[in-house]
């Protein structure tokens, strides 16, 4: 099964790089608020993309991200200046990525790879820029091309025209629950990298693999 995969395609947010890195600058920013900000800004930010699709009010990635952290500041109840909002803003585009990540590439580089984000060029490609991962990737894929979030179909549909391949042949990753509903339900193979350890969503769409995190993907080189 593992020779019939031609692609690996992973999700960028959370499955390569730590969202949650964004608390250093935000403590530095409001002190003893890091964790909350972080936490407050993720959930908003998908929401507000979940919104927007069903609302037919796409707008790009950057502006949804920017609209949620004004919205978790005002939440938390913290003083919210242009300024500030700038600085975390930035700080999303030099996110880390987790330790496994590089040489994971390195070691599936036998296979195309390609990462396939609702994140914005805007802010897609400047984060792998700066990670130094950039030339290991065949393929840069933002939703923005077609201004379709996942989990849509189409969203999908993008990502499998640009690789050329047949749905069969490729192996996706995230480490969003809902990311791999979506991408199982359009008919690639799966793979979720649970870093959370949480349980399986409740849809009857279970990924092919569950991994704790990238060093699982080695068993499909």
């Amino acid at each position: 099964m593992t020779q019939s995969i031609k692609a690996l395609v992973f999700d960028v947010y959370g499955t390569l790089f730590d969202v949650h890195a964004v608390k250093a600058k935000a403590d530095e920013l409001y002190p003893e608020h890091g964790a909350d900000i972080s936490q407050v800004w993720r959930q908003k930010q998908l929401e507000y993309s979940f919104l927007r699709q069903l609302n037919g009010q796409y707008v790009p990635f950057s502006q949804v991200t920017r609209d949620a952290l004004r919205y978790a500041l005002l939440q938390l109840k913290l003083h919210v200046t242009e300024e500030n909002i700038a600085a975390l803003m930035e700080a999303y585009l030099e996110l880390s990525h987790y330790e496994e990540v590089e040489a994971v590439l390195h070691e599936m580089s036998g296979k195309q790879l390609a990462v396939f984000s609702n994140g914005s060029h805007d802010m897609l490609d400047s984060l792998i820029e700066q990670s130094g991962l950039g030339s290991l990737f065949d393929h840069i894929i933002s939703v923005d091309d077609i201004k379709q979030y996942k989990p849509t179909p189409a969203a999908y549909m993008h990502a499998l025209n640009t690789l050329g391949l047949k749905r069969e042949e490729v192996l996706f990753m995230s480490s969003n629950g809902w990311d791999i509903t979506g991408a199982k339900s359009f008919g690639f193979r799966t793979a979720w990298i649970n870093r959370s350890g949480l349980p399986v969503e409740e849809l009857n769409l279970d990924p092919d693999s569950i991994y704790d995190d990238l060093n699982g993907l080695l068993e499909w080189k």
